[in-house]
């Protein structure tokens, strides 16, 4: 079996550890190297050539742009998988609408993190809208966007507001398990796989704009398909 090799970066000890935790239950990854900064980091993708980074987005001692840069080096380069801890950041949803990258949400559960790196491993580019945003005149993007209910709009906008699953259960009078569920929903539609690409695919597309004229009937406070569920 191909196993794909990741390197991983993060500052704090217990993140990288939680994240070895998961992939070694993964039959078909491994973990060619683990690193707490930026420098090490780099000289990891540099020498080791891994098929997926996982690095966090906040490393202190490196930009982005220098994590970039080796991988987008000639020859053999792994795909970059940023792990993001706010959703509103402006640099991490212009890399990834650029395809420059990809974006993990820190918010991401286990499931979708091995998801990502996977997707991230077969070159696919579903993790980032900017196939989307490349051809205006096709237009790709109007068909999953219409499938979205009034609801998940909702959600879309208070995502790309920066805000928590527990701050939008609040604001719509919603369980966290219920957020979490339209989370899934919307992400199935759209055939993207984290919060960070929808906040970003909502302020390209102006989805914000278009689902703040929205006001809510004042029923779906109280009746919402997936809180019976």
């Amino acid at each position: 079996m191909h196993r794909t090799r990741i390197v991983i970066a993060d500052r704090h000890p217990i993140v990288l550890q939680g994240i070895r935790s998961v992939l070694a239950a993964q039959r078909d990854f491994t973990i060619v190297a683990s690193c707490s900064d930026g420098a090490s980091c780099n000289e990891a993708i540099r020498v080791l050539v891994p098929d997926v980074a996982l690095v966090d987005a906040a490393l202190p001692d490196v930009s982005r742009q220098q994590i970039l840069a080796p991988a987008n080096a000639s020859g053999p380069s792994p795909a970059v998988v940023f792990f993001g801890g706010v959703a509103a950041d402006c640099e991490l949803q212009r890399l990834a609408l650029e395809g420059a990258c990809i974006v993990l949400s820190k918010d991401s559960d286990a499931e979708m993190l091995v998801s990502t790196l996977r997707k991230a491993a077969q070159g696919q580019a579903a993790a980032s809208p900017s196939a989307w945003l490349a051809n205006d005149e096709a237009r790709p993007d109007e068909k999953p966007l219409a499938q979205l209910t009034d609801r998940e709009r909702q959600i879309m906008r208070l995502v790309s507001e920066g805000l928590s699953n527990k701050e939008i259960g609040r604001r719509l009078n919603l369980a966290d398990g219920t957020i979490k569920v339209h989370l899934h929903h919307i992400f199935q539609k759209l055939d993207i796989s984290n919060r960070t690409i929808l906040a970003a695919l909502a302020i390209s597309r102006n989805e914000l704009h278009a689902a703040s004229r929205k006001m809510d009937p004042p029923d779906l406070l109280h009746q919402d398909p997936a809180s019976v569920k």
